[in-house]
Order: C-alpha cells, then structure tokens, then sequence
C-alpha cells in the first residue's frame, strides 16, 4: 500500500510539474491533465480558469473551478480538457505610421481583455491566435485615424484614438467571446531625429525669449541710469544756482554795508563773473591732471576779463536773436 501510495504521489507530482512548464500559446488556452494519474476521471479546476471537456475529441461541456466528476476514462484516450484563463489580460501592439505632417511614429497601444464567462466556448474554438486578432484591429484604427493629425493633434488626441480603438475592439471582440476592458494609447514616440529637431525648436525659442527679457532689462537700466543722471544734473544745476545767488547777495551786502548805495545789475553780473573767473582759478590749480593754462592774473586784468566775458556772452546772445 505503501509502494502504491508513493509511485501515486510521484506520477501527480510529475503531472504538476509538466502542467506547470507547459509554454503558454498565444491563444491564451492549454492541454490540461485530470487530477489523477492515467485517468482524466477528476479533473480539478483552478479558480482563474474554466475547462472544456471533450469526449474523443468533440467538446462536451465547461467545468467551473473546483473537483468535478467527468466521467470513466482509461488512459486518457476519451475525455481530455482545454482550458482558458479567466484573468484580465493586456496585450501591447506596436503600430508604426505617420502623420498629416509625414512624421513617422510609434505608437504603442495597451489593450486589457478578459474571457466573458458565458462565452467562454466561442473564446476556445473561434479564434486560433487572440493576440494577432486584436493587433490587425488595433493596427486598422491607429491607421485610419494618425494620418489625418499634426503630430502636436496626435498628442493632444491620444484619449480620442484609445476611445476609436476601444469601440472597434468591443464590436468585433464580442462575437468571439472576449470583453475589451480598456484600449490605452500608453506612447506616441516620434522618429529620433524629429524628437532631436523639436527640441532645438524649443531650446531655440528659449534662447529668443532670453536675450527679448535681457534686452528690455538693459533697456529698463539705461532709461533708469539716464533719468537719474538728469535729475541729478537737475538738482545740482540749483544747488550751483543757489550757491551762486548766495555768494552775490553776501559779497553785495559786505560792500553795500554802512553805505546806503544799491548796486546795479551790470554791477552784479560783473562781480558775478569776476567770481567764478577765481573759482576756475582754484579749480585748475587743485586738478593734479589739468594743462598749463595761461591767463592774465593780475589785479589790473580782472575787469578787462570781465568785460570780455560780457561782451562775449551778449554777442552770442545777439547772434542767437539773428
């Protein structure tokens, strides 16, 4: 009992482990074994899967998870299974075509499909490879509807050909017992030299709009520098004014002092000039880079430099007129 219980134990573990290293088709269905050894008697059913039980070939009826009791079978010379997965599965195409603008892209369309449980007989035996039949669909859709785009349209509607491609798939699919869940446009990827060219078009549009901000930076800064500089010229032309108005009414009231006399305005004006010819004086004299200017120095020379100067402003007052 002992002998028999191992050479069972041994023929079910090697039934499971060759289940298990079976290669999955593409049709997302399988050869499957009965639970027990040279019999397909018993059959136990997975919980993500359904069985089709076929008698010497012709299909029967569909077994839900679980044991189940087939019928007598010796060998397996009469009733073998075909099972199909129940999971939700994605099948990812690839379609390559280009656009209104002739820019070849890729796109990569994920498409999420699942066995409806009450056709889970068409799913088995109408269609001999799942997988080709969605992508000759898929590639049908992308097709028709990349063409009339932009590439820029292609990106922004990448939500309106998933929904194309999700209808075209629901009303062919359902015939053949699959249920189209999702249909995702996951990627548009763009010949590498046209994603290059795009991004030196950006890149480029980027470098323009840097140096149009640092040009009005630069101007900003000048009108600036230059509305400071008048004002500065501004005030310190009326703070020479009134330094000047000063130094007169005080050099008019140190002489007028005690004497009653009121000065007159040619009287001002040439001691005005008469001032300022000292103050250049001083002002050449304190500049270490200034040239040799020579000019008349001496007591007897200030009122003839004061009428020259006099008389050469009302000169080109005069011409000014003309």
């Amino acid at each position: 009992a002992q002998v028999r219980f191992k050479l069972c134990c041994t023929g079910v573990t090697r039934l499971i482990s060759q289940s298990t290293h079976l290669p999955l088709r593409l049709t997302m269905q399988r050869q499957e074994r009965g639970c027990l050894p040279c019999t397909n008697c018993f059959a136990t059913v997975p919980q993500d899967k359904w069985y089709a039980v076929e008698n010497f070939g012709k299909y029967s009826h569909m077994l839900g998870p679980g044991l189940a009791f087939v019928g007598f079978d010796c060998c397996s010379c009469c009733i073998s299974f075909r099972s199909i997965t129940s999971r939700v599965e994605q099948n990812t195409v690839n379609v390559q075509t280009k656009t209104k603008d002739n820019v070849f892209v890729t796109c990569k369309v994920a498409v999420q499909q699942s066995v409806r449980p009450e056709n889970a007989y068409d799913a088995m035996y109408k269609l001999a490879n799942v997988r080709e039949q969605i992508e000759s669909y898929v590639s049908d859709v992308v097709r028709s509807s990349v063409p009339h785009m932009l590439l820029d349209e292609a990106f922004e509607k990448k939500d309106d050909i998933s929904e194309a491609v999700q209808k075209k798939l629901e009303a062919e699919m359902t015939s053949y017992g699959f249920q189209i869940h999702k249909a995702l446009v996951t990627e548009l990827v763009p010949d590498a030299s046209v994603v290059a060219s795009m991004n030196e078009i950006n890149k480029q549009k980027r470098l323009r709009d840097a140096a149009v901000m640092a040009a009005e930076a630069e101007k900003v800064r000048v009108v600036k520098a230059a509305e400071a500089a008048a004002d500065a010229s501004q005030l310190q032309g009326e703070g020479i004014a009134r330094q000047r108005r000063a130094i007169v009414d005080g050099l008019r009231d140190s002489i007028t002092h005690g004497t009653g006399e009121a000065l007159s305005t040619d009287k001002i004006s040439e001691l005005l000039l008469i001032t300022q010819y000292f103050e250049t004086l001083r002002d050449i004299a304190a500049n270490s880079k200034a040239q040799t200017v020579f000019l008349p120095h001496s007591a007897s020379a200030v009122a003839d430099v004061a009428s020259q100067v006099r008389n050469g402003i009302m000169q080109a007052g005069a011409g000014g007129r003309m």
